[in-house]
């Protein structure tokens, strides 16, 4: 039973004979009703004198004779008139006791029942009968009549004298509306009593105001260490937005983050290269201070840059670095960049994949494996949403430690890897931050990179069997260099590498991308074929200063 209907007048035309003010405690106007063919036998009530004038029901017009009713016929029933007998009890306030009738005084229980006849439409119920005792339910059934709107030639229940329609009803104060609406959402759950009895003592004026007050809210928000916004309030005052432009001007919007207290910012080389002869870099920082900055060093291959800040503040707080060869597939990753443009832009995911083979860049890289006009990484692979923008932007832990720097994504629309206007598929790509620190101390020690090699020449092209050493070198030179690396474990040109230690190689590129992410002096096993018969070499990693 809805309560917000609850206490409101009834329709023009009701199906049932309309519910008192004040129904009997225990019998809601929702109780079920007899049918008329039942055993009780109303009786005619007494009809009112015109200058009588019943309590009103709520929202109900005043009972009472209608002066412009035609002669001979029925008087109206008055509206929601208590039956003799039936008071209301207590909580309920009582209404107003019926005016006496002239000429009908109303019966008494126990007073013999008048003969059987008709009742004339409208005219009042009596009271209760000895087959239908005080508490057989509210209201009494109507009388028995011979059409019920299908045949007869007798009146349809409940249907107006001709020329005697219901006048609309009156509307209710706004403040009704209000107690019923709250009673309706604070009592809802509980059962239709409590909203009519809301209603009922607002309309009386005998009971408060119903309207309930929400809870103060916590005087502040308290974010667990370890969440997403604790961590991200954390970092980013630690993260810059990077603006870059050349002398032609050319150029773009990155991000990078403070590398340590000296004012050193780890960026993408492909951030600052338009910047980096002559050109302008700003970088701002999440409070809106803007500094101006200038380029360490940056590696191309690597696609990591370092540039320092101009009058840097002595308050800078750099970020953790984690170890990435921990990191493993599903771990949390927040990303944080300034995708076109909007800075301060907070992301998350896990980590999908590690050591993806990943090229990036022009698209240019030679076959000497040198990474002339590409990138080359075996990077993470992260679905936290990262576009262009989030370049040169830390990629961190559920702890907020650096665990990469964000660089590439794969686009549906650019068929490639790189920084195209294309934006997050989900695909998205991190140089590890141990390889990326690696570079950052080189830069920031001599302002060039350093280059682990092999010393031998693979193609860049075939994949899926491994890495093929060339026939040939860049020029005509030998594919293998002599007394290089390679050259000194054995290996010839025609060989295909297969294994990078335990990591399979299907690619030249793939084959740079493990190479780099060690450093000169490292020891690796290689795995290869030739003639079909598979091999292991002990390789130590030579270095190559410089991008050629």
């Amino acid at each position: 039973m809805s309560t917000e209907n609850e206490g409101t007048a009834g329709p023009s035309v009701p199906s049932v004979p309309p519910v008192p003010d004040a129904a009997p405690e225990g019998t809601p106007a929702s109780a079920p009703r007899e049918a008329a063919s039942g055993s009780t036998d109303p009786r005619p009530g007494p009809a009112p004198t015109p200058s009588a004038s019943p309590p009103a029901s709520m929202g109900g017009q005043p009972a009472g004779a209608d002066p412009e009713r035609p002669a001979g016929a029925p008087p109206q029933q008055p509206a929601h008139a208590p039956q003799p007998g039936h008071a209301p009890q207590p909580p309920y306030a009582a209404p107003a006791p019926a005016p006496a009738a002239a000429a009908y005084p109303p019966p008494e229980y126990g007073a013999p029942a008048p003969p059987p006849g008709p009742v004339p439409v409208g005219a009042s119920v009596g009271p209760p009968t000895a087959a239908q005792p005080a508490d057989a339910g509210w209201p009494p059934p109507p009388p028995a009549l011979p059409a019920y709107g299908g045949g007869g030639d007798g009146p349809v229940w409940g249907a107006p004298a001709p020329g005697h329609e219901p006048k609309p009803p009156r509307a209710r104060g706004g403040g009704l509306i209000a107690a019923v609406l709250v009673a309706a959402l604070v009592a809802g759950g509980v059962g239709g009593g409590i909203g009519y009895w809301a209603a009922e003592n607002n309309d009386n004026g005998s009971a408060s105001s119903t309207t309930v007050s929400a809870a103060d809210a916590p005087k502040e928000v308290k974010r667990d260490a370890g969440t997403v916004a604790s961590v991200a309030a954390k970092s980013l005052p630690s993260v810059v937005t990077i603006e870059a432009k050349g002398g032609n001007g050319e150029g773009g919007t990155g991000t990078g983050f403070v590398y340590d207290k000296q004012g050193h910012i780890l960026t993408n080389n492909h951030v600052v290269a338009s910047a980096a002869n002559g050109g302008d870099l700003t970088a701002t920082f999440s409070d809106g201070k803007k500094y101006n900055a200038e380029v360490v060093g940056r590696a191309q291959g690597y696609d990591v840059a370092v540039v320092k800040l101009k009058n840097a503040p002595s308050s800078l707080t750099p970020l953790p670095l984690a170890n990435s060869e921990e990191v493993a597939v599903g771990d949390t990753t927040i990303a944080i960049g300034a995708p076109f443009g909007l800075s301060n832009t907070v992301t998350t995911g896990i980590i999908s994949a590690k050591n993806r083979p990943v090229a990036s860049g022009d698209g240019s890289g030679d076959s000497s494996g040198s990474g002339s006009g590409s990138s080359y990484m075996s990077a993470l692979q992260t679905d936290a949403s990262i576009n262009p923008g989030n370049s040169g932007g830390p990629l961190l832990d559920a702890r907020g430690a650096v665990i990469g720097i964000n660089s590439a994504i794969q686009s549906a629309g650019s068929g490639g890897l790189g920084q195209s206007q294309a934006g997050s598929i989900g695909l998205g790509f991190a140089i590890p931050i141990n390889q990326a620190k690696n570079v950052a101390e080189q830069l920031i020690k001599t302002g060039k990179p350093v280059y682990p090699v092999i010393g031998a020449t693979v193609t860049m092209t075939d994949t899926g069997e491994g890495a093929t050493i060339a026939s040939n070198g860049e020029g005509g030179t030998p594919a293998v260099s002599p007394d290089g690396p390679a050259a000194q474990a054995g290996l010839k040109a025609g060989d295909v590498i297969t294994k990078f230690n335990d990591t399979p190689v299907d690619s030249g590129p793939t084959l740079i991308g493990q190479i780099w992410a060690h450093k000169p002096g490292d020891k690796v096993t290689l795995t290869y074929k030739r003639d079909g018969k598979e091999s292991t070499a002990q390789v130590t990693l030579g270095e190559r200063e410089g991008e050629s």
